[in-house]
């Protein structure tokens, strides 16, 4: 019995080294656990937010190709417009078609008058007006549609450009004299005329 109470105690006492090791090693796994779930909950928010931009982008070209589908049923009721067509149950299935690219945040541009800017127009015709000062979209051949900040169609424009471009502004002649009048051609300079020795019109008279 004397010697198995000997192997106990010689175990027990091997042990107890170990024992006291036990707080750190938990510590230490504690921790890695903890960096674990923390890169864990950043990547989920991570993916959650490439699912969201994933979606919205999905969504938003669904829309513009929808959107795109509908402009050539909206140049026909524009032109039924203008022809004053647009009457009776037409007008109603008009209404909607233009009230579905209202809901899809879709708004036409283009209107006569407005300065000509090649990313918002289609330039297909072009001549000369003395009624504007800058190149201007003085005809609207098709009205041009946008989401937002995004061009999803172009208007198509007959421009105007100045009849009379303003000319550039006149530098000056680095080479020209300074300081002094050019009158016919010549430079005036009174005191380069006047004779030496010549006392000045404006002096009073020598103090006897």
């Amino acid at each position: 019995m004397s010697e198995q109470y000997s192997e106990m105690d010689a175990v027990g006492a091997a042990q107890q080294p170990e024992d006291g090791l036990v707080p750190d090693d938990a510590t230490r796994q504690l921790a890695e656990r903890t960096e674990d779930l923390q890169r864990v909950t950043a990547e989920y928010a991570n993916y959650r937010r490439r699912v969201e931009r994933d979606r919205s982008l999905v969504v938003d070209q669904a829309a513009e190709r929808f959107a795109g589908q509908l402009f050539p049923i909206v140049d026909d009721i524009e032109r039924a417009r203008d022809h004053g067509d647009l009457t009776g149950a037409f007008k109603g299935v008009a209404d909607r078609v233009l009230g579905l690219l209202d809901g899809l945040g879709v708004s036409s541009f283009g209107q006569a008058g407005d300065p000509f800017d090649p990313a918002l127009h289609e330039a297909v015709l072009h001549d000369t007006s003395p009624d504007v000062s800058v190149p201007t979209a003085t005809t609207v051949l098709r009205p041009g549609f946008r989401r937002g900040d995004r061009v999803l169609r172009t208007a198509m424009v007959g421009v105007s450009d100045p009849e009379n471009p303003a000319p550039a502004a006149a530098t000056a002649d680095p080479a020209a004299p300074q300081g002094n009048g050019v009158v016919d051609g010549e430079v005036a300079d009174a005191a380069a005329e006047a004779p030496a020795g010549d006392p000045s019109p404006s002096s009073g008279p020598a103090a006897g």
